[in-house]
C-alpha cells in the first residue's frame, strides 16, 4: 500500500480560486433559471397556450407599439385634441412615462443587463458587511411596505389629514394593481434567481422583479405628503434620499436590479403627480 500524501500546494490554490469567486465581480456567473415543471394541456388550446408563452418579449413590444399605432389612426380628432390639452399642461408625466418606456424596453438588451448584474453585486456584495448594518439595510427598506404606509395614513387622518390619507391609501392600492400587472407583462426574473453566490437578507420576495414595488411606493408617498405641506428645498431633497435609499435597500438585500429600482422611482412619482392632479380638478 503507498502512503498517500496531501499536497499543501493544492489546498493553497483551491483556496486562493475560492477568494476569486468572491473577490471578483466579473467572475461571477448566472445560474440555471428555477423552473417549475410545465403542465401539458391537451388539444388546441395548449398549442396556443405554448406558443404565446414562448414568443420573446421583443415581439410583444412590437406588437403593442404597432396597436398603439392603429389605434391612434383610428380615434377621433376631439380625443385627440382634449389629450393633447392634458399632456401640454402636464409634461413632466409625459417626460417620466417615456423615460420609464424606455427603462422597460431597456430591459431586452444583453449589455443593460451585465452594466445591472456588475452594479446589484457592488451594492449587495463588495466591501465587509457587518450584522448592525444588514439590519439596518433591512429596517429601512420596510419603509416601502404597505404596513408602513398604512401606519401613515392612519396617523395622518389621526391629525385631521382625511384627504390626504384617503388618498394616500387609494393611490397605493392603485399603484399596487399597476406594479403586479407590469410585473406579470414583463416577468423578469429575480436577481436570487439569476445569479449565484449572492447575499440574501430577511425573506425571500416573491413575484417577479421588474418594477420594484417597495421603491414605488416609497417615492409615491414622499411626492404625495410634499403637495401637502409647506417644506422647505432641504426637506424636498432629504425626503427624496430617503425613497432613494429604500431602494438602494433592495438592491442591497437581493430582490432587485438597479433598473428595477428605476423603474419603480419613475412609476412612483408618476402616480403620485397624477393622484395631486386629479384631486386639483375634484377639489379646484
Amino acid at each position: 500500500m503507498k502512503n498517500i500524501e496531501s499536497d499543501p500546494t493544492k489546498t493553497d490554490k483551491s483556496e486562493e480560486n475560492d477568494s476569486l469567486k468572491t473577490d471578483n465581480l466579473s467572475e461571477i456567473k448566472p445560474s440555471q433559471e428555477i423552473k417549475l415543471p410545465e403542465i401539458e394541456i391537451p388539444g388546441p388550446p395548449g398549442k396556443v397556450a405554448n406558443f404565446i408563452k414562448n414568443i420573446p418579449h421583443v415581439f410583444w413590444i412590437i406588437g403593442i407599439a404597432i396597436f398603439l399605432v392603429l389605434l391612434s389612426i383610428i380615434m377621433p380628432l376631439s380625443i385627440w385634441t382634449a389629450l393633447w390639452a392634458v399632456l401640454k399642461s402636464q409634461y413632466v408625466i409625459v417626460c417620466l412615462v417615456l423615460v420609464f418606456s424606455m427603462v422597460a424596453v431597456s430591459l431586452v438588451w444583453s449589455i443593460g443587463q451585465r452594466i445591472d448584474v456588475w452594479v446589484f453585486m457592488f451594492f449587495n456584495m463588495h466591501g465587509k458587511r457587518s450584522i448592525w448594518f444588514d439590519r439596518i439595510m433591512l429596517g429601512i427598506t420596510q419603509l416601502g411596505n404597505f404596513v408602513f404606509a398604512l401606519i401613515v395614513a392612519l396617523g395622518l387622518f389621526y391629525r385631521g389629514y382625511n384627504l390626504l390619507a384617503y388618498e394616500l391609501l387609494i393611490g397605493l392600492l392603485t399603484l399596487g394593481l399597476v406594479v403586479q400587472i407590469m410585473k406579470i407583462l414583463i416577468h423578469r426574473t429575480r436577481p436570487y434567481i439569476k445569479l449565484e453566490n449572492i447575499r440574501i437578507i430577511g425573506s425571500r420576495a416573491s413575484g417577479q422583479s421588474f418594477p420594484s414595488g417597495h421603491t414605488a411606493q416609497a417615492f409615491l408617498m414622499v411626492t404625495l405628503i410634499l403637495q401637502y405641506f409647506q417644506i422647505p428645498l432641504f426637506g424636498w431633497v432629504s425626503l427624496y434620499l430617503l425613497a432613494l435609499v429604500v431602494g438602494i435597500t433592495r438592491i442591497y438585500v437581493g430582490m432587485h436590479y438597479p433598473r428595477d429600482v428605476i423603474g419603480g422611482a419613475i412609476i412612483g412619482v408618476t402616480w403620485g403627480l397624477l393622484g395631486v392632479i386629479v384631486n386639483s380638478y375634484i377639489f379646484g
